[in-house]
């Protein structure tokens, strides 16, 4: 199947046509895009996008329209780009690349290396690396790295290079077997393979760390992380912030408290006070402990966004924002952290019939409010 190259004109006529589907998201034409709004500012929007998304007519139209750029779900990943030893797999990730491709769009690589034991793809997990396992760590590193940024060259102008290597718990690296082959070494030297198979892509440190106070070791250690790539020279131009917000862990969220906001103030500050720019990677804003109809939820997801984003927006070095997701009904959220009423959750800007939610305004506001860089 082609990659959603269709038209305005033509996806409406798909609308039509299905009778009984859901509605095409019809705005006023005047409405301007997030992507829009994002770059009056001098930022960027977009979103994560599965590869069965591209099957979807209707969501690749909302993609189209408000989108300047995207990010793979998953098929940039290891275990699925290179799912064994002596084989890549480029398709999938070459089909999205295209559809940015097609309709102007950006593209971000989401990662190079998933530095988490649940994570890694099996066989490297099973890999036998000898008797010089650092050695044989390194060329596999490499080889991977090198291959994946040498494929799609300058196609792809921002990498996660390393995704979530602290230990929430325990503020340390997560002990994989490439730790245990290399030691602290594996983060610096995937960074500078990267620069070298990549030397004109933004390079990102990508992890989930958040502004409540379970966090704060979590926060803690990523400084330190940080500190140590600067401090070994290692070419790490950016830090994504995952911003997976919302009440998955807890009590409801509808604002942030006075503590909250200080705490995250200050981690990003330390951030960029080291010189680090900073990305909002994977938005989106979880509601599975928020109670009362589907008006109050939704203004309660809102309400939370808008104050989240607008003490990040607030940082100058915060140029792109990305959802994970476009659609309510294909968030990964849905399997990961289900309601116990059972009821679908509502984290992302569009809903299942693909119109606008009061999340979509809530961004559309933070953007307009946030100061020009």
């Amino acid at each position: 199947m082609s990659e959603c190259n269709w038209t305005r004109r033509s996806a409406l006529a798909l609308g039509a046509a299905a009778g009984a589907c859901a509605p095409l998201m019809r705005m006023d034409a005047g409405t301007p895009s997030l992507n829009a709004l994002a770059r009056a500012k001098g930022m960027r929007f977009g979103a994560a996008i599965g590869r069965r998304d591209l099957d979807d007519r209707r969501l690749c139209e909302v993609v189209r329209r408000e989108c300047g750029l995207v990010v793979a779900e998953n098929d940039h990943k290891w275990p699925y780009i290179h799912p064994a030893r002596n084989v890549y797999s480029f398709a999938p990730g070459d089909r999205l690349v295209r559809f940015a491709e097609r309709n102007g769009m950006a593209v971000r690589g989401h990662n190079l290396l998933w530095q988490h034991p649940r994570w890694l793809a099996q066989w490297v997990t099973d890999y036998d690396f000898g008797a010089d396992a650092r050695t044989s760590a390194e060329a596999l590193l490499r080889e991977h790295i090198t291959t994946v940024c040498q494929h799609y060259g300058t196609r792809i102008g921002s990498w996660d290079v390393v995704n979530e290597t602290i230990d929430e718990r325990t503020g340390d690296l997560r002990d994989t077997v490439l730790t245990r082959a290399m030691g602290s070494d594996v983060v610096a030297f995937c960074f500078h393979v990267a620069r070298e198979a990549a030397p004109d892509a933004q390079l990102v440190y990508n992890d989930f760390m958040g502004w409540s106070a379970d966090s704060a070791t979590h926060r803690a250690g990523v400084l330190r992380l940080l500190h140590d790539l600067r401090t070994r020279g290692a070419p790490v131009d950016a830090l994504g912030l995952q911003s997976h917000i919302g009440s998955s862990r807890g009590t409801p969220q509808g604002s942030f408290n006075a503590p909250q906001e200080r705490e995250w103030r200050q981690f990003l500050d330390e951030v960029v006070g080291m010189g680090f720019a900073l990305l909002i990677t994977e938005f989106d804003v979880n509601d599975r402990t928020i109670t009362g109809d589907i008006a109050a939820r939704d203004r309660a997801v809102a309400d939370y966004a808008k104050a989240y984003l607008d003490i990040t927006l607030s940082y100058p070095q915060l140029k792109d924002v990305l959802t994970w997701g476009v659609v309510n009904h294909r968030s990964w959220l849905q399997r990961f952290t289900p309601r116990e009423d059972g009821l679908p959750l509502r984290p992302l800007p569009f809903d299942d019939f693909y119109r606008s939610t009061p999340l979509r305004a809530a961004i559309a506001a933070a953007f307009e409010a946030a100061p020009a860089r």
